[in-house]
């Protein structure tokens, strides 16, 4: 989940917002509401399901390509005007679209086809779901790849507490905290893309996978990512965000004498509280269940919990209904944050859990 566009708003979602064509021996899904930066709706997602369920027996499918439309990127992630409306109606439908997304990201990461995700330009929330969770993950020159949920009140959800747990010392805290982008270089080192390719290439790339496979198509335009930054910042990143608490975290980036440090204390400063806690409590635990299924599972708790936190619906209202960029964060300190307040959102749901099957090994795809 994260910003849709706003030009969004006013914009239904129509039979062609998932776009599907086979050629070749490649099957391509396209993300086709340009407009609104190609976030996802629940149709959109069981369209993506379903084609990948009937591709994983076709025999004349090897690879698997998904790619947004327009120019700007592939993915700006969930509708959040939708989750605005249920959260602030007390209605279920986010839950239900979250636990198809979030079942649609295990399918991706276990899926036993290459699937090849073109993440050029924005990829935020779950545009990273429908990408950094496949085999061949390729960013550009223009990528920008985020998941800035504690600034609308809300948790890195659709793995993402997963895939920056496994980053590389504390870059994936700093990530999940601040919400920053990650450029092409920063999110290779960050284990959230796999090659580097010039935008302008992308569409010869897509284009020769029809015809060969996705080794032989990458070795002909694979190249070195320009320079990022977060190799530079590691000492102080996993310096400043080693500590088990967001207090202490904010403390030692005051006290670093990086200027980039004191900057990511003010943003934090600037994030909900609670989002900050729960987050960094989800990150510490997730490093402790094992496969991306319980990752899942335990995101989704959060996600239903966060329905009922007021920060969630004020951080859409002042991010992307008002856009007066002003929340009202409640509590407003992360001194008023107690521990209960964290720990509901960890809470079992029930029969409401989300339940994913165990994972099991996939066979090995030769390409």
């Amino acid at each position: 989940m994260n910003h849709d566009s706003p030009e969004d708003r006013g914009q239904g979602h129509g039979l062609d917002d998932v776009l599907l064509r086979t050629e070749g021996h490649a099957a391509y899904i396209t993300l086709n509401r340009p407009r609104a930066l190609n976030a996802l709706s629940h149709s959109m997602v069981l369209c993506i399901d379903e084609a990948l369920a009937g591709w994983q027996h076709d025999p004349n499918v090897a690879a698997v390509v998904i790619e947004g439309a327009g120019e700007r990127g592939l993915c700006a992630g969930g509708d959040i005007r939708a989750i605005y409306e249920d959260a602030r109606t007390g209605g279920t439908a986010s839950a239900d679209f979250w636990r198809d997304e979030y079942r649609l990201n295990a399918r991706i990461a276990r899926y036993p086809k290459p699937y090849v995700a073109l993440m050029d330009g924005i990829v935020m929330g779950g545009g990273v779901g429908i990408s950094a969770h496949g085999t061949v993950r390729i960013v550009t020159e223009r990528s920008r790849v985020a998941m800035p949920e504690t600034g609308i009140g809300f948790v890195p959800d659709v793995g993402g507490t997963y895939l920056l747990a496994l980053a590389p010392g504390e870059l994936g805290t700093h990530l999940a905290l601040t919400g920053a982008p990650a450029g092409a270089a920063d999110a290779l080192l960050c284990g959230l893309a796999d090659h580097f390719v010039p935008s302008e290439l992308l569409p010869r790339l897509a284009a020769d996978l029809a015809g060969a496979s996705v080794h032989e198509v990458l070795e002909r335009y694979v190249a070195p990512a320009p320079d990022g930054t977060l190799a530079e910042d590691r000492e102080w990143i996993d310096h400043c965000y080693a500590p088990d608490t967001v207090e202490d975290i904010v403390e030692r980036l005051l006290r670093s004498d990086a200027p980039a440090a004191k900057e990511a204390a003010a943003t934090l400063r600037s994030k909900s509280p609670t989002a900050l806690k729960v987050t960094l409590a989800a990150l510490r635990r997730v490093r402790e269940l094992g496969p991306l299924e319980r990752a899942l599972e335990q995101e989704y708790r959060i996600s239903c919990a966060a329905l009922s936190s007021p920060d969630l619906v004020e951080g859409i209202r002042a991010q992307v209904v008002d856009k007066d960029r002003s929340p009202r964060w409640s509590p407003p300190s992360l001194a008023e944050v107690a521990p209960a307040d964290v720990e509901r959102f960890f809470a079992p749901l029930g029969a409401r859990e989300l339940g994913l099957a165990p994972a099991h090994a996939t066979s090995e795809v030769p390409w």
